[in-house]
């Protein structure tokens, strides 16, 4: 090799090393957006500062502070939002963002998995629309809402942040099973496994295939043929086999449950929450106390129910019977200390229509509506185990912002109206400057 050669070489790492440098320099610094809010509620304390401005970079807030003190620099988009209430993201814990509201037992016998996927897409753009920059969604069939999900996390359709369950779990003719037809056809729901060994491998093939949390059926339910809601469904040796490896593999699980004896037994084996609580005695306050489980009432699906609902006749004396007990038992919950976090079972009702949960918390449950916002973020949030991502306005949480007109704490009521949404930095709803 030659000296010159060798002195190429020995150049070349500097001459890299120099040009890496001048190419990071270069590189313009991320954009920020600067949200100017006229006030910002912060959901944990209910401290409404004026004059605030949210730094977004990126997907997350990277500062908070005053609007006098944060003047734009060269290249930062700004939000005027100065007429509004600025607050995170609402979150709702129990949606059916693949199902429509409509209970026609041919309806639902000629459902396909492409229907329901096309049926979520609608669904997700009108509930981030809403204001829920995050949900549940607590049962699906044949995984459409994980393909929901994964095509909402890619960026090629609206919609909110999901946690999806896949089939729900459930007995053989169970509130989770498929019962409408006769026997000769053999049909059945794909979450339906029996014993201890049957849940468990239930369980870990919802996982396997994306499930983010599990959802099991502890009791009979209301919009289901031939069975009962009071009556326990799966057993609780089955529910703790369900529970043990559902958190070992880091799920969460969530109990359709109204009957009382099946609200105990999922709380004794461990679930997170439990869905509905319609019959929710005593006894099974004490052990949501003890155990830290959330209620999730689905309350105003109620009040729909009884203005517009048309169910069919095999549903209508359940949905009657529910209705009666639900909201006092839910109000004896909540007054005992019982941990709430909002969910709406939407679908049940138009989607859309989730804020109205919070005004039945506040006007006829007695919460404070900072306690019933509390139950559609930071509680929701904890919940889900995203307490880190959302469920408030602080640094490195996702950028998950709506803007309301008027004062939350005030009236509830506007969180029925959001004219401005934001999810992870990209504004998927802008009627500020409406006149």
């Amino acid at each position: 090799m030659t000296a010159g050669n060798t002195r190429k070489l020995y150049l070349l790492p500097i001459v890299l090393q120099i040009a890496t440098l001048g190419a990071s320099a270069q590189t313009p610094p991320p954009t920020r957006t600067l949200i100017r809010a006229g006030h910002l509620l912060d959901v944990k304390t209910g401290a409404e500062p004026a004059a605030q401005t949210i730094i977004v970079t990126g997907d997350r807030i990277t500062a908070i502070a005053a609007t006098a003190s944060t003047p734009a620099q060269s290249g930062d988009k700004e939000i005027d939002l100065s007429r509004y209430t600025v607050m995170p993201g609402l979150i709702d814990v129990h949606t059916h963002l693949t199902g429509a509201n409509n209970f026609d037992p041919l309806f639902e016998l000629t459902m396909t998995p492409a229907k329901e996927a096309i049926i979520g897409v609608e669904n997700a753009k009108v509930t981030i629309e809403a204001g829920f920059t995050s949900v549940r969604n607590v049962g699906a069939g044949d995984y459409t809402d994980v393909a929901l999900r994964d095509e909402i996390d890619a960026g090629n359709i609206p919609g909110p942040h999901m946690q999806v369950s896949g089939p729900p779990l459930g007995i053989t003719g169970g509130h989770c099973d498929e019962n409408l037809l006769p026997a000769q056809y053999h049909l059945t729901a794909d979450g339906v496994a029996d014993g201890i060994a049957a849940v468990q491998q239930k369980v870990r093939q919802n996982i396997k295939y994306g499930a983010d949390l599990i959802k099991i059926c502890a009791t009979g339910g209301v919009l289901s043929k031939g069975d009962d809601p009071q009556a326990s469904q799966y057993t609780r040796e089955e529910m703790q086999a369900i529970v043990a490896d559902a958190h070992r593999l880091g799920r969460k699980v969530a109990a359709h449950a109204h009957g009382a004896q099946g609200i105990l037994w999922a709380t004794e084996a461990g679930v997170d929450s439990i869905e509905h609580g319609s019959y929710l005695n005593d006894e099974g306050i004490a052990a949501m106390k003890q155990h830290g489980t959330y209620l999730v009432p689905t309350a105003y699906l109620i009040d729909w129910m009884q203005q517009y609902g048309k169910l069919p006749a095999i549903y209508q004396q359940k949905m009657k019977d529910v209705s009666a007990v639900e909201k006092q038992n839910a109000i004896k919950a909540i007054k005992a200390g019982v941990k709430v976090a909002l969910g709406t079972d939407a679908a049940v009702y138009p989607h859309g229509l989730n804020a109205h949960e919070v005004d039945v918390y506040v006007n006829q449950f007695g919460m404070s509506p900072l306690a019933a916002i509390q139950a559609g973020t930071v509680n929701a949030a904890d919940l889900m185990g995203w307490t880190a991502r959302t469920g408030s306005l602080e640094n490195g949480k996702w950028a998950d912002i709506i803007a309301i007109d008027g004062d939350p704490l005030k009236d509830v009521k506007l969180l029925q109206h959001i004219p401005f949404v934001m999810k992870s930095g990209v504004v998927y709803k802008d009627e500020s400057h409406k006149q």
